[in-house]
């Protein structure tokens, strides 16, 4: 039977402090650290100073926390719509996913955008927000809308709620950003 060694010193790596290995492994798992808690501390930091919190809740006060929506909000509460809706009743879907997946989706776009200062003014409405929109109208108003016909549209191009009611939401305000007088197919 072939004799077994136990490997000698020399060729294990030392675990003592100290010792070059030991010193690395270290080093790395401080670094880690360090940049684990810079990350942290930064991104805490951040949604304290941009009031991270107040994004969780339906309040439209929090759409004001970025300036570029004094507009929007100032025009929501003189329009036909401040005293039966907030800004998540008609900018966000109703089912709990989807709400979220969009907020998140906003949440990430917005402070990206603000953040390095590549955004449009004045707002518009995304593509995927618009649908949002049209989709809320119509199910807030699905009585109303079900009786309507948009017969005279081509097939496929037909007229969302905000050709003609583009005002409802943010006064006459809404004139200045979204192209409402597109069809949602346009978009």
């Amino acid at each position: 039977m072939p004799e077994t060694h136990a490997p000698s010193s020399a060729s294990r790596p030392s675990k003592t402090p100290g010792s070059r290995p030991w010193r690395v492994r270290h080093g790395l798992v401080l670094g880690l650290a360090i940049g684990v808690g810079a990350a942290l501390g930064v991104g805490g930091f951040t949604f304290r100073y941009a009031e991270g919190l107040s994004y969780f809740s339906p309040a439209p006060s929090a759409c004001v926390n970025c300036h570029i929506m004094r507009t929007q909000y100032d025009g929501w509460q003189k329009a036909s719509h401040h005293t039966v809706a907030v800004c998540i009743d008609c900018h966000l879907p109703h089912d709990f996913v989807p709400k979220y997946l969009a907020k998140a989706e906003n949440g990430y776009r917005h402070s990206q955008r603000f953040t390095t200062g590549d955004f449009v003014e004045p707002i518009r409405v995304q593509p995927a927000g618009v649908a949002i929109l049209e989709n809320n109208c119509r199910r807030c108003h699905a009585a109303l809308s079900a009786e309507i016909s948009h017969a005279e549209s081509a097939p496929g191009r037909e007229l969302g709620c905000l050709h003609c009611h583009f005002s409802v939401g943010h006064g006459e305000s809404a004139r200045l950003g979204a192209p409402l007088n597109k069809s949602l197919s346009e978009e």
